[in-house]
């Protein structure tokens, strides 16, 4: 970045009144400030929310003049972002978005990481992520029933049970997204051991206000794996976090012989310079030559990224079921030269992986259903309002009992980061009608300002990630990414408040393209129909994908639900 700044702590505001010209403007103004919020940014003095480097603006002078458009953008006006840089405002319509944004997309023959951080370096462009730059990120929180989910999936798929008391569940990482891993696995009983090399990570998390993100931090590596077996042994529901590397930490469980039950990884492995660290050297050995000498850090990463993988594949082959979570480090570890591609996967098959991706494990059945993470905010800012919304939900839905046990759960075990937030997942024909309940629920003052709704990127009909949501397609259609652009101007031929289109996130830059979208209930008749349009067609997109895919549970759905899908029967 060419510019500096002295930083000053962001916070959204919080209330009924507004400084914008209308809720849909205020919205966005809300949550692109709560995404540099402290409480849940990463790297807010860097604009960096999460994700080695996503960031939710491009610099700081493009943040202040994003900031200024929203308050002087009329009701009948759409601003467009180009990766986190306002770069237009026109007249469109009261119902149309008003704000579109684009972020990090490049030309496919152009697409790599390294020509990426050229065009970084020179401030042409910025890494969004996923929800980063699309100002609808909410913490920790918004991948946490996902991974819970994972996990009482993988339980009950292997095991016969989604309760993992008994169950060792191994990982690496304690970042924005990766720091959900422990609770996620202590809130389906099991005991947790992970690796993180940055301490300030592992303090943040058993900082975090509510119990428990973390338990306990043990530095000596062999005492911390003694503990985690010790607590596993005792069927005890424990997290522990031993400060270093995740490779050195599987290196020392092969030589020791212990096996995980569950095994995965959540490190920045998509981001082999500025998120994911090589191992062999300290964390500020790593930093300082991250600094110095770019080159030999990337090559350290992809070595480090191979041995990773192999280690994966060894405890694999004891017995421990072994699964991406991912962060595209199968992918980036045949990219760096260091693994050949025959070692764990087909070559030239895409999606032949020698361990699987959790979402064709164990969540597209859920896509198929047009299913998926739906998320919300309350703009006040009043923890009593995300409690009403779950009451709403628990009334629309009583005979759900895992959406219900995951409500009280996340009552009581959940901490929010910023704007009070929840996030479950629900299926197509459920969000619409929770998001009517909310509007409903404003307008008679039940809830004291607007809701924002919107979801992760990673959702049913929203991304084309070989490597990750669209791994081992029925039909070969992996790397097909007219999904996520059709779902993106679904969104705003829909009335979406503001959509945005991404590439990379989660996965690396050419590995993925997807796109976002967030709807205000503020209360109006007018916007009503927005909000069934829009929380209607979303996840719909998600069906005809699979449905097109030939995944018969697809079908079926759409034959309830009434979807016209032409070419496909019923």
């Amino acid at each position: 970045m060419n510019e500096q700044k002295q930083y000053q702590r962001l916070r959204a505001p919080r209330g009924t009144a507004i400084v914008c010209k209308g809720w849909h403007q205020e919205a966005a103004l809300r949550m692109l400030l709560n995404n540099l919020d402290p409480e849940v940014a990463e790297k807010p003095e860097e604009l960096i929310v999460y994700g080695g480097t996503g960031r939710a603006a491009r610099n700081w002078r493009c943040l202040q003049a994003i900031i200024q458009c929203l308050k002087e953008l009329e009701n009948d006006e759409t601003l467009l972002i180009q990766s986190g840089k306002p770069v237009g405002v026109f007249k469109t319509f009261s119902s149309a978005p008003r704000v579109i944004i684009a972020n990090s997309n490049l030309v496919p023959h152009w697409a790599t990481k390294t020509y990426f951080d050229e065009l970084e370096a020179a401030g042409l462009i910025m890494f969004g992520q996923m929800t980063a730059g699309s100002w609808i990120y909410i913490g920790t929180q918004g991948i946490l029933q996902g991974t819970h989910q994972t996990f009482v999936t993988a339980g009950i798929k292997h095991f016969g049970t989604g309760d993992l008391a008994g169950r060792l569940v191994v990982s690496g990482g304690l970042g924005g997204m990766s720091g959900a891993q422990p609770l996620a696995a202590t809130m389906a009983n099991a005991t947790y051991l992970g690796a993180e090399v940055d301490p300030k990570r592992i303090e943040r998390r058993l900082a975090s206000k509510k119990p428990r993100y973390l338990d306990e931090r043990i530095d000596d590596l062999d005492r911390a794996i003694d503990a985690a077996l010790d607590a596993k042994n005792h069927r005890q529901t424990k997290s522990i976090a031993w400060c270093g590397n995740v490779v050195d930490l599987l290196r020392r469980l092969k030589e020791r012989n212990v096996t995980p039950d569950l095994l995965t990884d959540q490190t920045s492995a998509h981001d082999e310079l500025n998120g994911y660290v090589p191992t062999g050297i300290t964390f500020e050995e790593a930093l300082e030559l991250r600094r110095r000498d770019p080159d030999e850090y990337r090559r350290r990463s992809y070595q480090t990224m191979a041995e990773h993988v192999r280690l994966m594949l060894d405890l694999q082959a004891r017995g421990a079921i072994t699964f991406d979570y991912g962060n595209n480090l199968r992918g980036k570890a045949i990219e760096g030269g260091f693994l050949k591609e025959e070692e764990i996967r087909t070559p030239g098959k895409i999606g032949s992986w020698k361990y699987p991706g959790f979402v064709p494990a164990y969540i597209r059945p859920l896509f198929c259903r047009g299913m998926g993470p739906f998320r919300w905010v309350a703009l006040s800012g009043e923890p009593e309002d995300i409690l009403e919304t779950d009451r709403i939900v628990m009334e629309l839905f009583p005979d759900n009992t895992p959406l219900l046990n995951w409500l009280k759960k996340a009552e009581n075990e959940v901490p929010f980061q910023g704007l009070p937030a929840r996030i479950c997942w629900l299926g197509y024909g459920e969000r619409d009608r929770v998001g009517l309940a909310f509007n409903q629920a404003v307008r008679e003052g039940r809830i004291k300002a607007p809701i924002v709704i919107g979801r992760d990127h990673l959702d049913t009909g929203s991304v084309a990630s070989p490597n990750r949501e669209t791994e081992a397609m029925l039909d070969g259609s992996d790397a097909i990414a007219d999904w996520p652009l059709l779902n993106a101007m679904l969104n705003v031929a829909s009335g979406a408040s503001w959509v945005s289109i991404h590439s990379g996130g989660g996965v690396g830059i050419g590995y993925s393209v997807h796109a976002g979208q967030v709807i205000v209930c503020d209360g109006s008749l007018a916007t009503e129909e927005r909000i069934r349009r829009v929380l209607t067609n979303d996840p719909g997109t998600g069906i005809c994908r699979h449905a097109d895919a030939g995944y018969e549970e697809a079908k079926t759905v759409a034959r309830t639900w009434k979807i016209k899908i032409p070419l496909i029967d019923g």
